[in-house]
């Protein structure tokens, strides 16, 4: 009996190729489908084009090799998420899906014929050289991209750990080709990083959705509920350069915020490809305010999830525009221990919306931008003690022995406020603390 299973992913040039969004639970096909009219004449053209490569062609070619391309160009020329997965591929894509794997850390997909960065995975070799998402990829060392199947490109792209890798990249707002040397190695994703903010106020950032993500999700809010001694204020949820994951793991993770209502549903042109999610009773943050960061690198998965919490107006979404990837691939094995992976459904957020090509559009948006401190020697400020014959402060100082501990050391060093280091988490913040001034109650 053959078995279905369910994806919606991009491409990772890593050791997986391919689904990073699979349904967690295989669907069994009741019965096969009904063969269809063959086209004769194609296939006689077929048959002959095979044997006059067979025959004339420069090399001689294995009948398996002429075969497989022909399957794999059968399925790309499709859309960009549809392929064949031989051996090595199917085992990939299945290990991929652990959390855990070998390469560069990026996501990527085709564009125009070039490969296209969906984004840098937090934490790897990619994103620690500096990839970003949008760039493009037009030579892997010595050879160019164009003309590659991604699949080859992403062949490339993996290697043995320690090796090196030279990417040339088209990055939008750069004159120039950029030349940038990457490390391989195995990559150990943690899906799953929080913090404190301020008191009162979490911080969960989620880079990808694996097989652990709602789990871990899960501690993430627990472990920051007990170090503000109780319940949050509120909630920065950053999904920001997210490339997908598990459709379940996307469903955990909105589940967690949402009480009840839809989540998320697929239709397509067979039953096994129409499904509902829903949400089980129970708000993990007891309806305290969230605010959901994402950007062009947030896909899928990620977008399930701010459409999810978008519709069910849960959470503000703060950001630039997603990435729009809404369909989504199954995946088949085949006899052979090989997999095909074709597109069989679109899915849509809980108001009925198709992401598809068109994203999540931010309830607020908000360009990448970076500031910078002004050197306070530069700015004139006159306060009201400066005026001369100012009137004193008549409420007596509270003396503190705070700075006694650091008087005969050195100033601790002062952190840069974090409008610097990151500004959209800053307005996140600043909005979540507006909420809560405006509703003293929560």
């Amino acid at each position: 009996m053959s078995f279905i299973s369910r994806d919606a992913g991009l491409m990772t040039a890593g050791a997986i190729i391919g689904a990073t969004l699979i349904f967690g639970q295989m669907v069994f096909a009741e019965k096969p489908p009904a063969k269809p009219d063959l086209p004769l004449e194609e296939l006689r053209a077929f048959s002959e084009i095979f044997g006059r490569i067979k025959n004339n062609y420069v090399e001689e070619v294995d009948d398996k090799d002429l075969l497989n391309n022909a399957i794999r160009g059968m399925l790309s020329g499709l859309d960009p998420h549809s392929t064949y997965l031989d051996l090595d591929d199917f085992k990939d894509l299945r290990e991929g899906t652990s959390g855990e794997f070998g390469g560069l850390g990026i996501e990527v997909t085709m564009e125009d014929g070039f490969v296209k960065v969906v984004s840098p995975i937090d934490d790897t070799p990619a994103a620690e050289a500096g990839v970003k998402a949008g760039d493009l990829i037009i030579r892997l060392d010595e050879t160019p991209v164009k003309g590659l199947s991604l699949s080859d490109a992403v062949d490339i792209m993996r290697g043995e750990p320690e090796s090196k890798l030279l990417l040339t990249i088209i990055r939008e707002g750069v004159a120039k080709p950029l030349k940038i040397e990457i490390v391989r190695a195995i990559i150990k994703v943690k899906s799953v990083k929080n913090r404190m903010l301020e008191p009162g106020y979490g911080y969960v950032r989620i880079s990808t959705f694996a097989s652990r993500t709602g789990a871990s999700l899960k501690e993430a809010l627990s472990s920051l509920k007990t170090e503000n001694g109780g319940k949050l204020k509120g909630l920065v949820l950053d999904l920001r350069n997210n490339p997908g994951g598990l459709l379940d793991a996307a469903v955990d993770v909105s589940d967690a915020f949402i009480a009840k209502g839809l989540i998320v549903y697929t239709e397509g042109r067979v039953q096994n490809s129409n499904q509902k999610f829903n949400a089980k009773p129970n708000d993990l943050l007891k309806g305290a305010p969230m605010v959901v960061l994402v950007n062009g690198g947030s896909a899928s998965a990620s977008e399930i999830v701010a459409g999810a919490l978008q519709d069910h107006r849960r959470a503000v979404i703060l950001g630039t525009k997603t990435f729009g990837k809404g369909s989504v691939q199954t995946v088949m094995p085949l006899t052979n221990n090989t997999a095909v992976k074709m597109t069989t459904a679109r899915y849509y957020t809980p108001s009925g919306r198709s992401i598809q090509a068109e994203g999540i559009v931010p309830d607020i948006e908000l360009d990448p931008v970076k500031i910078s401190a002004l050197d306070p020697e530069n700015i004139a400020l006159l306060r009201e003690k400066d005026l001369s014959k100012h009137l004193e402060n008549n409420v007596a100082k509270v003396e503190s022995g705070a700075l006694d501990d650091n008087a005969e050391g050195e100033e601790e060093e002062e952190a840069l406020p974090l409008a610097i280091t990151d500004y959209a988490l800053s307005e996140a913040l600043n909005m979540l603390k507006g909420v809560n001034i405006l509703t003293p109650s929560r």
